[in-house]
């Protein structure tokens, strides 16, 4: 095989490699937000602290996601004043704490709960525990603080093989 068309033939395996690879990212991004629709302040926020790639490269992870209710909420200008802070690291304590490691489905909750006797603990990418519960057929988390928050829809699938559940509250690390 002679120089020239060694080079155009590796040249163009570089360019398909390259074409490729963000292809999937492009499609692996959509998808991950297309999971989200109801959680656009919550998007916001992970793309502040630029957790979104970790996720993405990352996992799979358990994501307890406030929907954007939930953040209003909680206060539409606190997590405003978060998202704009040059300091993202009260921000970023929030958010990790709504995530564990792993697939947490809600089957694998309830049986966590069967098997601690009506209460499971799950410890969160920020390294805290979050405490769960029944109460009727819901699932409840509980954070250290004592708030609550229901989980409204369950066991959405990600790309990277996490999950989401949808949360009716933001739930807290520490006081803010």
């Amino acid at each position: 095989m002679s120089t020239p068309v060694t080079k155009f033939l590796l040249g163009l395996c570089l360019a398909f490699s390259i074409y490729t690879t963000t292809a999937q990212n492009t499609s692996n991004a959509l998808s991950y937000a297309s999971k989200l629709d109801n959680h656009k302040i919550l998007l916001s926020a992970v793309n502040a602290t630029e957790l979104g790639a970790l996720l993405q490269k990352s996992g799979p992870f358990t994501i307890f996601a406030p929907s954007d209710a939930a953040f209003e909420k909680f206060s539409n200008n606190k997590i405003a004043e978060l998202i704009k802070s040059e300091d993202k690291r009260a921000l970023k304590s929030l958010l990790s704490y709504h995530i564990v490691a792993g697939q947490l489905t809600a089957s694998r909750m309830l049986r966590a709960i069967g098997r601690g006797n009506g209460m499971a603990s799950f410890t969160t990418v920020q390294g805290k525990k979050l405490t769960a519960h029944l109460d009727g057929y819901d699932i409840v988390l509980t954070d250290p603080i004592g708030n609550t928050a229901r989980i409204t829809a369950a066991d959405l699938k990600l790309e990277n093989e996490g999950v989401v559940h949808e949360i009716d509250s933001v739930i807290l690390p520490a006081q803010m």
